[in-house]
C-alpha cells in the first residue's frame, strides 16, 4: 500500500525537484505532491516535447500546470537524431530516457535539483530499459520508494480531488510501433493521426500499432462491438492517417504487449506498459 506520508517526506528531503511531467496518471501525482508539499517555488514540471509526444497530452500537461498553479517547462528532447533510437530495437526506451535525461540534467544542475520520475512499482515488472537509463544518470523514482503500485496512485489521487485518477495508460508514440521496425516521423504522425481520430469517435482508451500499411486497433474487450458497430467511421479514420488496412485485435488492450516478442513463447508480460 503506497504511503502517502513517507512520498511526502521523500519529496520533503531534497532542495528542490524537476519532476519528468507526461500529464499521465502517475507524473501527475507526483508533480501535484511536490508542489503541495515544497511549493512552487522548489518544484519545477518539466514536459519532454519531441515528435513521439502526441499533440494532445501535451495540452494536457499544459492544462493541468494552469489549473494547479505548476512551475512549467517544456524541453524539447532528440531521440529521433540518436540512431540506435531510430532502429528500434529491444533498447529503443534506454535511449529515449536518456535523451530526456540530457534534456532535464542542466535544468536540475542550476536549481541544485533532483530529478524525480513517476515510476510505480507495476513498471519494475515489464521490460522498461528506460528506467535504467535514468537512474545511471541520477533520477530517482520516489513513488517506488513509498510503496505505490499503479493501483494505490490511482485511488489516492482520487482521494485528493485530482482528475487525472482515471487516465487511462499513455505511453510514447514510438510504443506502438514493433521491435525492428524502423521509428520515423512520418511513422509517429500517422499513429499519432490514427489515435486521435478514432478518438474523436469516443474511443478513450485504445492503442494504434503499426504495421507498415495495416493498422492494428486496440480497445478494451467491452468496446470491441462498438468498434465493429462503427467499421466505417473507424476504417475511415484509419486511412484518413495514411493506413491502407485497418485490423482490430480481438483480445483487446494489452498495454505493453509488443515487449512479448522479446519473452520466451508462452509468456505474456505485464499490462503495465505501453
Amino acid at each position: 500500500m503506497g504511503d502517502l506520508t513517507a512520498l511526502r517526506g521523500q519529496l520533503d528531503s531534497y532542495e528542490q525537484v524537476v519532476v519528468a511531467f507526461s500529464g499521465g496518471a502517475d507524473s501527475a501525482f507526483l508533480a501535484w505532491t511536490a508542489h503541495d508539499e515544497l511549493g512552487a517555488g522548489r518544484v519545477v514540471a518539466a514536459t519532454a516535447v519531441s515528435p513521439s509526444l502526441p499533440g494532445y497530452e501535451r495540452d494536457e500537461c499544459a492544462a493541468l500546470a494552469d489549473e494547479w498553479g505548476l512551475q512549467w517547462v517544456e524541453v524539447a528532447t532528440d531521440e529521433l537524431e540518436v540512431a540506435a533510437y531510430r532502429r528500434n530495437d529491444a533498447d529503443r526506451c534506454y535511449h529515449c530516457k536518456d535523451a530526456l535525461m540530457d534534456a532535464l540534467s542542466p535544468l536540475a544542475s542550476d536549481r541544485a535539483a533532483t530529478i524525480v520520475l513517476g515510476v510505480n512499482l507495476d513498471d519494475l515488472g515489464d521490460h522498461r530499459p528506460g528506467q535504467r537509463a535514468a537512474s545511471e544518470r541520477g533520477a530517482v523514482f520516489p513513488l517506488v520508494d513509498s510503496g505505490f503500485t499503479k493501483a494505490d496512485v490511482r485511488s489516492a489521487s482520487q482521494r485528493l480531488g485530482l482528475r487525472t485518477w482515471d487516465k487511462p495508460a499513455a505511453a510514447c508514440l514510438a510504443s506502438r510501433v514493433p521491435y525492428g521496425t524502423p521509428v520515423t516521423l512520418s511513422v509517429l504522425r500517422e499513429v499519432e493521426q490514427a489515435e486521435s481520430a478514432l478518438g474523436a469517435l469516443g474511443f478513450r482508451e485504445l492503442r494504434v500499432r503499426h504495421y507498415g500499411d495495416l493498422a492494428r486497433i486496440e480497445v478494451p474487450l467491452d468496446r470491441l462491438d462498438d468498434v465493429v458497430a462503427r467499421r466505417t467511421e473507424v476504417v475511415d479514420a484509419v486511412r484518413g492517417a495514411g493506413y491502407r488496412y485497418a485490423t482490430l485485435d480481438l483480445e483487446g488492450l494489452r498495454s505493453g504487449n509488443l515487449n512479448d516478442a522479446l519473452r520466451p513463447a508462452g509468456r505474456p508480460g505485464s499490462t503495465s506498459g505501453s
